[in-house]
């Protein structure tokens, strides 16, 4: 059965999008939820396990807090406040930790550490999933229960000043509140006066119960320039002094008898070493949370903060205002904030709190009974019954109050066991739907490995031998086979599946596609193995299917790689698996360099028919001599030619050794130093400033020898402007700009260059449509495509940071090189230059000091010449910049094989007429 190339590549396309949906279905668990639709109420509480016939409690305790005020610092690391520097950067928040009324942790925020996921894990108490990631971009109103909708169903009157996913999350809650936009990260001053401004009107008043504060301003300094900036000990600072400002106004306002307020800090997330956050990281989950309260004992000394879980606040706040605790919440209580009250009380929200958690265990595990946690808290609210018991009876012996203390700790062992039982469940992967979505994953990237060659032929056709594996008896058994696998599973299975879930005729489909597959790819390498391998000189020749070392590593390396991705440490440190297949690859490709200008060198000479004291041209694959680029410019061709093709992998191992230098990736050791680290520090400047300069200059030299005379201009202003842009803002120093400049956002320089950008680009455009449209020219095209290709570079130049431009120079270095002297005069076909560029692309990927974390996006790209946050531009502008060498990669890709596509025709017809 043939088919045509577009076709067979997007039916590929389709089944391995949705065999990677099914595998990502199974790796992202969905987030715990309670079966009830309604959220909790007052009424709903249950009693307290009294067992005498009395009547027993069944109401919340009265509060603790009257108001409660929550300060909430954007990426606050726990060091920033507990560490060395502590004293340094917020002062009087140290002293308070110290010697005030407080009580500290270090509270561990959950992946993904982004603003809205951790946000609704603050109020709602639940973990968030890790497509909360996407949505936090435009985060819809939360319908789940949670501690705002609670407070406001008790008639609580909220204040709200800050971030505005807090709007967006709980639309019409808020009595007054004003939002400042998250995403433009650019601002770091605004942001937060337009949080502070309110401050005073709002502290002389008596109109609202909580008052929640969101400050985003360390946030974008740390995306800007990182945690060591100098910028982040003035805007700690700037935060201290707003937290004792709201400190002293509640103690004026403390009345005699009254309630006591609640003033509490925290952070969202913490901050990477890179600055960024998203990831597991330890300067990423930590944060620190300090209760500050009259209503707790006064501290002696610096004590070492116990870690807590940050959902934990969550039951915390809502038994310290007297309201339910949310449905979904995995949280227990941090016992030491209700310490002070009566032990009746300490055992009643306790009790509350291991109900709602029972409750919850009962909603996601069949078997809750056999949980250990589960058995625990029946046993304590037993034993809180008989306590409660002799209570009523009006015992009031010590044995009893060692008893009352006996139960209280057996609350929070089955609380911590049972709140851990229902965070692990996020962690619980649906593995069968895993390996489905994985085998049929790696069946395609298979058949599309053997079918390239064909694909990307002149025909642009595929056979594919459907017929005859439809028909074979295999075909059936397999069916059988796997349908019974898939029986077994499903029946044996102890938690639920979701490719069990799915209706029988879909799972009959993935069945039979899957045996289809495998007796395809039988079938191809059978019908390969029976006939001779195609004119590559890269193939041995003969009668049998020979495949050389270089088609074994391509394809080895992609299979093996496709299969590591089954390992979650090989998915953490992919960079690792990427820069091993590069290095060998150019290992191999010496050998070929080797094997075709050394070893074959006599048998070269002898088909051209040169003698020895000539110089003699490589041949073609035909046994024709191709004119080398270097004759033009008076260089001896074979000669020159031969060692430069031999230095070619050598230099590009060089390449790649340095940029992995230059950024660390990966989650196990991205926090040691690096050379970007060391180029950015403010004493290396200079050297920085050089490095850029050097690079765009070599940027330039490489990038412009295929674009017309206009786009050469445009290509060499832009990169002035992107070196202006980047002293503009900070990174670099002109030769007259002096070292203590003020820095600004560099905005008019950054759309200089984005004229120029798209001035290349149209240039490009209008080569391309007349080629297309107005005459048939092949070398129009190729010079429309090159030259937007450039205009990308531009782009990627601008965005990319001052250190990273030696990692887009070696990009266009090896480039040039590889299809100058190995892609070309080796004779590689289509299929083995592609795969290539698919390695280089990802492996320049993690160059760029990218991974598999979410951290690692720098999303202060997204707004490079905008002055405020408009959402498309800076979403284009953040992806383009993540996967800014798969997209340089895959660009040349395409212009190289359309610059041989020509230039083949055009060499042969030359040759005939010499």
């Amino acid at each position: 059965m043939r088919v045509r190339s577009s076709f067979f590549a997007s039916f590929c396309l389709v089944l391995e999008v949705l065999s990677v949906a099914l595998f990502l279905r199974g790796f992202f668990p969905v987030p715990v939820k309670s079966s009830f639709s309604s959220k909790s109420k007052l009424s709903d509480l249950p009693d307290e396990p009294f067992t005498g016939s009395s009547p027993n409690l069944s109401k919340v305790p009265d509060p603790i807090f009257k108001r409660v005020v929550i300060v909430l610092i954007d990426a606050l690391r726990e060091d920033f406040v507990f560490g060395p520097n502590g004293r340094k950067y917020m002062p009087y928040t140290r002293h308070l930790v110290e010697r005030g009324s407080t009580h500290s942790f270090v509270a561990k925020a959950r992946p993904p550490t982004v603003t809205m996921p951790r946000i609704k894990a603050l109020t709602t108490g639940s973990i968030p999933g890790f497509i909360d990631v996407v949505m936090n971009l435009n985060s819809p109103a939360l319908l789940e229960d949670n501690l705002i909708w609670q407070a406001k169903m008790a008639g609580k009157r909220m204040v709200f000043y800050g971030d505005d996913t807090w709007v967006k999350l709980f639309p019409k809650h808020f009595m007054e509140y004003d939002g400042t936009t998250s995403f433009f990260v650019s601002d770091y001053t605004e942001v937060d006066n337009n949080v502070t401004r309110h401050l005073d009107n709002t502290l002389k008043r008596d109109d609202w119960d909580i008052l929640i504060l969101h400050y985003l301003g360390l946030d974008h300094i740390g995306h800007i320039s990182g945690p060591h900036s100098s910028l982040i000990q003035p805007k700690l600072m700037e935060m201290d002094d707003i937290l004792k400002k709201i400190h002293g106004s509640l103690i004026l306002k403390e009345t005699e008898g009254a309630l006591p307020y609640l003033l509490v800090l925290c952070g969202d997330h913490g901050m990477s070493e890179t600055g960024s956050h998203g990831g597991s990281s330890a300067h990423e989950v930590n944060t620190p949370l300090v209760l500050i309260s009259p209503a707790f004992k006064r501290k002696v000394g610096m004590e070492k903060p116990p870690t807590i879980e940050q959902v934990d606040l969550t039951p915390t706040l809502a038994l310290g205002l007297g309201l339910p605790i949310s449905q979904n919440s995995v949280g227990r209580l941090i016992q030491p904030v209700v310490e002070e009250a009566s032990l009746r009380d300490q055992l009643r929200f306790l009790h509350l709190n291991g109900h709602q958690l029972s409750c919850l265990l009962k909603d996601s595990m069949p078997a809750y009974e056999k949980e250990e946690g589960y058995e625990q808290f029946r046993v304590a609210e037993k034993s809180h019954g008989n306590w409660l018991k002799l209570v009523v009876e009006g015992n009031t012996s010590e044995v009893l109050n060692n008893m009352g203390k006996k139960v209280l700790k057996q609350y929070l062992e089955a609380l911590r066991v049972m709140s851990a039982a229902l965070s692990k469940q996020m962690g619980k992967y649906d593995m069968y739907s895993m390996v489905v979505g994985v085998v049929l994953v790696f069946q395609l990237l298979l058949l599309l490995l053997l079918a390239m060659p064909e694909a990307l032929s002149g025909a642009s056709e595929v056979d594919l031998p459907v017929s005859s594996a439809l028909l074979s008896l295999p075909f059936y058994l397999l069916c059988l086979l796997l349908f019974s696998v898939h029986m077994l599973v499903c029946t044996s299975a102890e938690s639920a599946c979701y490719f069990c879930s799915l209706p029988w005729g879909l799972v009959f489909g993935a069945v039979a596609l899957s045996s289809a597959l495998l007796c395809i790819l039988v079938s191809m390498a059978a019908r390969k193995g029976a006939k001779p391998p195609g004119k590559s000189p890269s193939r041995a020749s003969g009668g049998g299917w020979s495949l050389s070392e270089l088609d074994i590593l391509l394809l080895a390396g992609t299979a093996g790689h496709t299969l590591s991705l089954s390992a979650s440490s090989f998915v953490e440190e992919e960079h690792q698996v990427w820069y091993f297949l590069l290095n060998t690859l150019c290992l191999v490709v010496f050998q070929d360099v080797c094997r075709k200008y050394f070893r074959e060198r006599s048998a070269n000479i002898g088909v051209i028919g040169c003698s020895e004291d000539k110089d003699c041209l490589p041949p073609s694959k035909e046994g024709y001599a191709v004119a080398s680029p270097l004759t033009d410019l008076g260089v001896t061709g074979a000669d020159s030619e031969r060692w430069l093709a031999l230095a070619t992998p050598l230099l590009t191992l060089a390449c790649c050794r340095l940029l992995r230098s230059l950024n660390q990736t990966g989650v196990q050791w991205v926090h040691l130093p690096d050379l970007g680290h060391w180029l950015n520090s403010s004493e290396h400047k200079t050297v920085l400033s050089l490095l850029a300069a050097m690079s765009l200059a070599l940027i330039y030299f490489l990038v412009q020898r295929r674009c017309s005379w206009v786009s050469k201009i445009a290509l060499a202003l832009g990169l002035l402007g992107v070196y202006s842009y980047r002293a503009a803002v900070g990174n670099v120093v002109l030769p007259w700009q002096h070292s203590g400049g003020n820095m600004s956002k560099g905005t008019m320089k950054a759309r200089f260059v984005y004229v120029f950008i798209l001035g290349i680009f149209f240039t490009g455009s209008k080569d391309l449509l007349r080629s297309q449209v107005i005459t048939a020219d092949a070398r129009l095209k190729s010079r429309g495509l090159w030259e937007i290709y450039s205009g990308v570079v531009l782009l990627v130049a601008l965005l990319f940071r001052a250190h990273n431009l030696p990692v887009l120079c070696c990009c266009l270095l090896v480039q040039s090189l590889m299809a100058q002297f190995i892609w070309k005069k080796l004779h590689y076909d289509a299929a083995q230059t592609t795969i290539m560029h698919y390695w280089f692309g990802q492996a320049f990927f993690y160059f760029q000091g990218n991974s598999n974390s979410i951290a690692t996006v720098d999303i202060s790209v997204g707004f490079v010449g905008l002055e405020s946050y408009v959402e498309a531009p800076a979403v284009f502008l953040t992806a383009l910049s993540t996967y800014a060498g798969p997209l340089l990669w895959a660009s040349h890709l395409i212009c190289y094989l359309s610059s041989e596509n020509r230039r083949r025709p055009q060499h042969i017809s030359r040759l005939f007429k010499g």
